[in-house]
């Protein structure tokens, strides 16, 4: 005669049916908890390259400087027989002269670091990489998903018929742009704050994008700046990084060196890793340059950073098919991630916080904003349109000068009077 479970019957029955029906659940649970350690163990073994230096930075990052031939770009199958390009053949001409800036005491800016240089530095041959947590890993929905963006990501589609589809994917922009012509690269000269997030799953950022194909699923996405999100880092820090997609961020492309693709050859700076300092509210302002083009001869995509022209490395060109030939739109400017908590705007920052209307100082910038053309000269933009979807929460304003060129003030605090 063996025990029947029901509503009824006694203690002891209870607790027979309880025990029952929780020990087999309480196995599948370990075994799927020891199943998803495994897998992470082993994606973290992928990612992790053997160092010959390893760097303790103050903000808890662990700096692992790597042979540039055992890098993460390796475990491509397309670069198994790659011959690395340590320097691009051709470099952009006409380069803003950066002591212009000099004139204007008021907005000149000082010089940028990373965090983890106060803790030595990587010798010549190796490049660092930040190393990553199993922490790290098991914030993402799935290991497969892990240092890409969300399947709903989104590159801002300016002048778009319908700004509430825009928001379906929770991304929100203010943006400058141009299109409508063959575009061979990008330069910005980026201010850098940290804005606050409200949400661990919200982000904030301020970046170029680099753009080819339509804006369905064939989207080429090359991007570069700086941003703060507690999901992929573990903290509120601001950190430099890339991104890019050949498939409209669907299968394709990661953050910084989290998948095989980018090819670093800089053992000067870390993708990922925390800038330092930080532009403050009526204070002393920062500000990092990027540049992105394409080498003429090879075709690479190369990237260089800051004012003193660090050579970053490259995205080969086979990762791409657009892009394989030329950029159609190029775009500046900031992003951040509107989870609507409690069913209201998201307070989470972009740029400062504060509306452009501010000026310098409170509002965040983007100066000296340039294209490449196909004659691999640095150019200003011509027709540079602006969008956002909402800007009564973050909003963009245009203008030049002699000393910052083309540039633009953007960004906002989010959840407001005018913003709900």
């Amino acid at each position: 005669m063996g025990f029947r479970c029901g509503c009824g019957g006694v203690t002891l029955l209870v607790l027979f049916c309880l025990w029952s029906v929780l020990i087999p659940f309480s196995s599948s649970t370990r075994l799927g908890s020891s199943r998803q350690k495994l897998e992470v163990n082993k994606h973290l073994n992928r990612l992790n390259k053997p160092p010959t230096k390893t760097i303790q930075s103050p903000d808890g990052d662990t700096i692992d400087c790597v042979p540039v031939s055992k890098q993460p770009a390796f475990d491509h199958p397309f670069l198994k027989d790659h011959k690395i390009q340590m320097r691009p053949d051709f470099h952009p001409e006409g380069l803003f002269e950066e002591n212009k800036l000099d004139e204007n005491k008021e907005k000149s800016s000082a010089p940028i670091n990373q965090l983890w240089h106060a803790g030595g530095k990587c010798p010549e041959g190796t490049i660092p990489i930040r190393r990553t947590k199993e922490e790290d890993v098991l914030r993402a929905s799935s290991v497969r998903r892990y240092g890409r963006k969300k399947h709903r990501s989104a590159a801002p589609k300016p002048r778009s018929a319908d700004p509430g589809m825009e928001n379906q994917s929770g991304h929100q922009h203010a943006i400058a742009y141009v299109e409508g012509d063959k575009f061979y690269g990008a330069k910005a000269t980026i201010n850098v704050w940290e804005p606050k997030i409200q949400q661990a799953n919200e982000f904030s950022l301020s970046q170029l994008w680099v753009l080819g194909g339509s804006f369905g699923q064939d989207l080429n996405s090359i991007e570069a700046g700086w941003q703060v999100s507690p999901d992929l880092y573990g903290d509120n820090n601001t950190r430099l990084f890339t991104y890019w997609t050949s498939d409209a961020y669907q299968a394709t492309g990661c953050y910084n060196l989290l998948c095989s693709g980018f090819i670093q050859v800089s053992s000067d700076i870390a993708m990922g890793a925390s800038i330092s300092p930080i532009s403050s509210y009526r204070d002393s302002q920062y500000d990092i340059s990027i540049l992105i083009w394409k080498d003429p001869k090879e075709g690479h995509w190369w990237m260089q950073f800051g004012n003193s022209g660090t050579v970053m490395g490259y995205w080969p060109s086979f990762l791409f098919s657009y892009l394989a030939d030329s950029a159609t739109m190029i775009e500046w400017g900031g992003e951040v991630v509107n989870s609507e908590p409690d069913g209201q705007h998201t307070s989470t920052e972009m740029g400062s916080g504060h509306f452009p209307e501010e000026g310098f100082g409170k509002a965040s910038y983007f100066r000296n904003i340039q294209v490449v053309d196909s004659s691999n000269n640095l150019k200003a933009p011509k027709g540079l349109g602006t969008y956002t979807e909402y800007p009564n929460c973050y909003d963009v304003q245009t203008g030049s000068n002699g000393d910052w060129g083309h540039f633009f003030y953007y960004g906002g605090p989010g959840k407001n009077a005018n913003c709900q």
